[in-house]
């Protein structure tokens, strides 16, 4: 949809982010569509990793940069400090960001995180519940992976509406990553949605938008901060949330993989693991539950990963208070 409004606004060429690819790729193929240039800021950890990514970008007509990159002023002076630099998803919005406001003809497009993304995201769990609705089931649990907040609100948000109605009651929970726990450990605040501060304030949980998130496989979920509107409901109570380490998350990729074919990206692994934990729980008490997720992504451009993960090389990184006390400081303070 933000290609197409686009277009209609003769936009010729528009600038994005992407952490795995997943998005940097739809958006590439969808400027294709319509006759639009796309570039694409690729962290500079998953640019590096998933080679085939940003070739599958290519193929689509994107142009991809590692970021931070040496095109924008903010990125060379992060290059300056770390020629190594792994980058993270607030650097990357920074960068598309300047690129587009200087030029008239060029927008920058979001790929998670604001309303309208969420919005659109919806026709997943609106095809969910059309889909058990067939069955004859309702979800006594739903899990979802939690990076931006796109893909989960994408899957929740239909199905916590039909909950707020008063016609199912099911837990929602989000799931998010233990080396980047943003609404598990971050603050409820304002604060800006990218790394150079170039964005307007949003109230959010954040760790500091000028907090680094370990490279971990799982890309797309290495963002400072969360959707607004996905903040909000977890604020008031209305969904959970948790952190899982990443080993924990393949255990639970492999065995899904093993049962139904599909290798699924690092991304919805989280979501996984959480579904295991739930139906686990289920076995030792007896209890039956149907418990609902999402796949947003297959793995077949991570399998580097998944052989770190069963040759024993994957390292769990959790994220500790200094280092969230210390990004926090960067983070304005409102009167």
């Amino acid at each position: 949809p933000q290609v197409y409004y686009n277009a209609l606004e003769n936009i010729k060429k528009l600038t994005t982010e992407t952490g795995a690819g997943q998005w940097g790729s739809s958006l590439a193929f969808a400027c294709a569509q319509f006759g639009l240039e796309c570039e694409v800021w690729q962290v500079a950890a998953s640019y590096r990793a998933k080679p085939h990514r940003r070739t599958m970008m290519e193929v689509w007509g994107g142009k991809v940069h590692p970021s931070p990159s040496e095109l924008t002023e903010f990125g060379r002076e992060l290059l300056k400090q770390d020629p190594d630099h792994p980058g993270s998803l607030g650097i990357a919005i920074s960068e598309a960001v300047s690129v587009a406001v200087a030029s008239d003809d060029t927008r920058y497009a979001l790929g998670s995180v604001l309303n309208h993304v969420l919005l659109h995201q919806t026709i997943i769990g609106e095809e969910a519940l059309l889909q058990l609705a067939k069955v004859g089931e309702t979800p006594d649990v739903l899990v979802g992976c939690t990076g931006g907040g796109s893909n989960f609100g994408g899957l929740a948000f239909p199905f916590l509406r039909e909950k707020l109605a008063g016609k199912m009651n099911p837990t929602i929970r989000c799931v998010e990553p233990s080396a980047c726990p943003t609404l598990t450990k971050g603050q409820f605040r304002y604060d800006f949605g990218d790394t150079a501060g170039l964005t307007p304030l949003m109230k959010m949980h954040t760790l500091g938008h000028s907090f680094i998130p370990e490279p971990i496989h799982a890309g797309g979920l290495r963002y400072h901060g969360m959707a607004p509107l996905v903040s909000h409901i977890y604020d008031m109570g209305l969904v959970e949330a948790i952190a899982i380490p990443q080993t924990e998350c393949f255990a639970g990729a492999l065995q899904f993989a093993r049962c139904e074919g599909i290798v699924p990206a690092p991304e919805p692994t989280h979501a996984i693991a959480a579904a295991v934990r739930e139906a686990m729980a289920c076995k030792e008490s007896g209890e039956e539950k149907v418990i609902l997720t999402a796949l947003c992504g297959h793995g077949h451009l991570d399998l580097a990963s998944y052989d770190q993960y069963m040759h024993g090389d994957m390292q769990d990184l959790e994220l500790s208070d200094a280092a969230i006390e210390e990004a926090m400081k960067d983070v304005p303070v409102l009167a």
